[in-house]
C-alpha cells in the first residue's frame, strides 16, 4: 500500500467518486463527539489564517483507506472506501454546507468554487450517479442526494421541517445527514457574521475576503493521509489493525522523548536531565485525570496545554499539542539549551500545581478557590505567565480583587462565558507588552464593552444582585462562594472567630415549600394572588433570600414560619451572616428586598471596579 498526506481538498479535486461499500455502516455520526471537534480543528485553521498565521503546523484531519474497483473504464474514476467513509462524508456535507453558505451572501464564484469540489462536470456514462464525488451507503444516498443537490439552506429545511408529536418538549430529530448539514451551516453562520453577543473575527475585512481565507486554510492547512491499496493487499487485514484499540501515548510522553531525544542529540546528560527536570512529571499526581471540557485528561496535558497558550498567547487545543510545541521550539529556539527548556518546565510546573491546589496562606489562595468555584481556567495561561514573571503579595491581592469582581460581576448579570479564552489571551499578550502590573490589569479589562466582554458597571451589577434569580442561574459551588465572601466582610476584630472550613449549604430563608407556613394575605382577589404567587416565587431565589449554614435544617424546620424558623436557624449557625437577622421580626418580599441592598453595600466593597 502506498500512504500519502494530501490536502482536504486534493481528494476530491479530480473527476472521482468515492464509493461506500453496501456493507459498511450508514452514517452514524454526531454532533458532540464527531462535528463538534472537526468544527473545531476547522475553525482554528480558519482562525489562524484570519489572523495572520499561515505558517502555523499542517493539521491532519485523519486517514483514509481506498481500493480500486475494479469496474469498465468510464469517465469518471471509481474508488471504493475501505475506511473513513464517515469522515468523507461529513467533509462533503461540510463543503455542501460552504457552498450554500457562499450562496446565500452573494459570492457567487467562491460558491461555485466549492461546488467544483462536491460534484464531477462534464462527460459521464451515468450522470445521475456518477456526478457526486462520494456516494454513500444506499441507506444514505437520499439525504446525502438532497444536502448535495438542493444549493441553499432554505430548501434543504423545506424538505426536512422541524416537526414535533404533540405536547412533546423537543421536536423530532431529522436524519442525521441533514443534522450535520445544519449544523456546519449554522456554525459557518456564526463564524463568519458573528453572533449577538460577539463580533466575528477580523470583522473589519469584507466577508469575500475572509471566505477566501478560509479557502486558503482548507487547501493548504487542512490534510488528510491518503492510503492506497495495491494489488496483492488484503483490504480487511488493514482495515483491522488501522481499527486496533492500543494505549495511546499522552502528548506528555510525546513531548518527553522529543525533548530528550534533543538532549542526547546535543551532548546534553540525558538521563540526569530527567531525574533532576521531569521525572516528576510521571508521578501519579500528574498522571492522573480531571475533567476539562468533554473529556477527561491528565494533569500532565492540562499543564503543558496552559504553558504553551501563555508562552504563544494563542489558544492550543490538546490534540494539537504534541505538533504545536514542536513547532514553537524548532521555528522559534525560546531556550539556549534543553537544560534550560527543562528548568522552565519544571519552574512553571510546581507554579501551576499552586493554581490546581492552592495552600493556605499562599497569596493565590483565595483566587484559585474562586476560579475553580467558577469554573474559569481559561484564566491559567495568565496566571502562569503573572507567576513566572513574580509579583509581590500586594499586587496579587490586587490581581485577585480586579480578576473575581470582573468574573463575578459577569457572572451575577447572566453574561456569556464563551469569549473568556480570548480575552484572558489577549490579556496575557497585552501586560506582557504593556508591563505586568495590576494597574495594567485594570485598565486593559475597564474599557471593555458589549455582552462578550464587559465589566458591568455598579448599576448594572446592583439591578442583576437585586432581581436575577441567581439560585437558579449560578449553581451550588457559586452560590456558596458568593455568601461566604459576604459572610467574612461582617467579620470585625471584637467576633469569635468562626471556622467555616467545612461544608457549607445554601438555605432558601422564605422557603421554596412555603404555602403551608407562610400565607398570603387573605383579601387578594384571584388576579391579585396569582400576581402575588408569581412574585413571591421569583423574589425567594433572588439573593437576598439566600443565606449560608454549616448544618443543614431538616425539612420540617426548613419550611417552618418565621417564627418558629428564625430561632432555630440562629441556634443552628453562628455565622455572622446569619447573625444579621436577630432583629428581624418578619420576613417577607419587602425584608428580602432591604437585605439584599444590605449584602449588595458589602458586595461593592469586596467586588469593586
Amino acid at each position: 500500500m502506498k500512504a500519502t498526506a494530501v490536502s482536504l481538498l486534493a481528494l476530491f479535486d479530480t473527476k472521482i467518486q468515492l464509493e461506500v461499500p453496501l456493507f459498511q455502516r450508514q452514517y452514524v455520526w454526531q454532533r458532540e463527539n464527531h462535528w463538534e471537534p472537526l468544527w473545531e480543528d476547522i475553525s482554528r485553521k480558519f482562525s489562524e489564517y484570519l489572523d495572520g498565521r499561515s505558517d502555523t503546523p499542517v493539521h491532519f484531519l485523519g486517514a483514509m483507506v481506498l481500493d480500486q474497483k475494479q469496474t469498465p473504464a468510464t469517465h469518471v474514476g471509481k474508488r471504493q472506501v475501505i475506511d473513513g467513509q464517515q469522515r468523507l462524508t461529513t467533509f462533503q456535507i461540510f463543503l455542501a454546507a460552504f457552498r450554500d453558505f457562499c450562496n446565500e451572501h452573494e459570492c457567487k464564484e467562491l460558491a461555485e468554487e466549492f461546488e467544483t469540489f462536491t460534484l464531477n462536470k462534464g462527460m459521464m456514462a451515468h450522470p445521475e450517479i456518477d456526478k457526486f464525488k462520494v456516494r454513500p451507503t444506499q441507506l444514505d444516498r437520499t439525504y446525502f442526494s438532497d444536502v448535495i443537490i438542493s444549493g441553499s439552506q432554505r430548501k434543504v429545511l423545506e424538505k426536512y421541517p422541524e416537526e414535533r408529536r404533540p405536547r412533546a418538549r423537543k421536536p423530532e430529530s431529522r436524519p442525521r445527514i441533514i443534522e450535520a448539514y445544519l449544523f456546519f451551516y449554522e456554525q459557518l453562520n456564526d463564524f463568519l457574521l458573528g453572533t449577538k453577543t460577539e463580533e466575528p473575527l477580523a470583522a473589519e475585512t469584507p466577508l469575500a475576503e475572509r471566505i477566501v481565507e478560509c479557502f486558503q486554510a482548507l487547501k493548504n492547512s487542512l490534510q488528510v493521509v491518503e492510503i492506497d491499496l495495491e494489488q496483492g493487499d488484503d483490504a480487511q487485514v488493514i482495515f483491522e489493525t488501522l481499527n486496533a484499540r492500543g494505549e495511546p501515548l499522552l502528548p506528555a510522553d510525546l513531548l518527553r522523548n522529543f525533548i530528550l531525544l534533543r538532549a542526547a542529540r546535543r551532548g546534553e546528560l540525558q538521563e540526569s536531565l530527567y531525574d533532576e527536570f521531569w521525572a516528576r512529571f510521571d508521578d501519579q499526581f500528574w498522571r492522573d485525570e480531571v475533567k476539562q471540557g468533554r473529556l477527561n485528561r491528565p494533569r500532565s496535558d492540562l499543564f503543558l496545554q496552559h504553558f504553551l497558550a501563555s508562552r504563544l498567547k494563542t489558544d492550543i487545543p490538546i490534540k494539537h499539542l504534541f505538533i504545536e510545541y514542536k513547532f514553537w521550539i524548532d521555528r522559534e529556539q525560546p531556550f539556549p539549551s534543553v537544560k534550560d527548556e527543562l528548568v522552565c518546565l519544571a519552574r512553571q510546573r510546581e507554579d501551576f500545581r499552586r493554581i490546581i491546589e492552592p495552600a493556605k496562606g499562599d497569596a493565590l489562595f483565595g483566587l484559585a478557590k474562586f476560579l475553580d468555584a467558577f469554573d474559569v481556567r481559561t484564566s491559567y495561561p495568565l496566571l502562569l505567565m503573572m507567576l513566572d514573571v513574580g509579583l509581590s503579595k500586594e499586587q496579587w491581592e490586587a490581581v485577585s480583587t480586579t480578576i473575581e469582581s470582573y468574573l463575578l460581576r459577569r457572572a451575577v448579570c447572566g453574561l456569556t462565558t464563551k469569549n473568556y479564552n480570548r480575552i484572558f489571551l489577549s490579556l496575557t499578550k497585552n501586560l506582557c507588552r504593556d508591563g505586568v502590573t495590576p494597574e495594567n490589569l485594570v485598565k486593559q479589562l475597564s474599557p471593555q464593552t458589549g455582552d462578550s466582554s464587559e465589566w458591568p458597571s455598579d448599576h448594572k451589577f446592583g439591578e442583576a444582585w437585586r432581581t436575577e434569580q441567581l439560585y437558579q442561574t449560578l449553581n451550588n459551588p457559586k452560590i456558596v462562594h458568593i455568601l461566604k465572601r459576604l459572610n467574612n466582610s461582617y467579620l470585625n476584630s471584637k467576633m469569635e472567630n468562626v471556622s467555616v472550613d467545612g461544608k457549607l449549604t445554601v438555605e432558601h430563608i422564605l422557603p421554596q415549600q412555603w404555602q403551608e407556613n407562610w400565607l398570603l394575605l387573605d383579601e387578594l382577589n384571584e388576579d391579585q394572588k396569582a400576581e402575588a404567587i408569581d412574585k413571591r416565587n421569583a423574589t425567594l431565589q433572588t439573593l437576598g433570600n439566600l443565606t449560608i449554614l454549616t448544618q443543614e435544617l431538616n425539612s420540617s424546620l426548613s419550611n417552618s414560619k418565621w417564627s418558629v424558623k428564625k430561632p432555630e436557624l440562629l441556634k443552628y449557625s453562628l455565622l455572622p451572616i446569619n447573625q444579621q437577622l436577630q432583629g428581624v421580626k418578619v420576613w417577607d418580599e419587602g425584608t428580602i428586598a432591604k437585605r439584599a441592598d444590605d449584602l449588595f453595600i458589602h458586595a461593592l466593597k469586596i467586588w469593586p471596579k
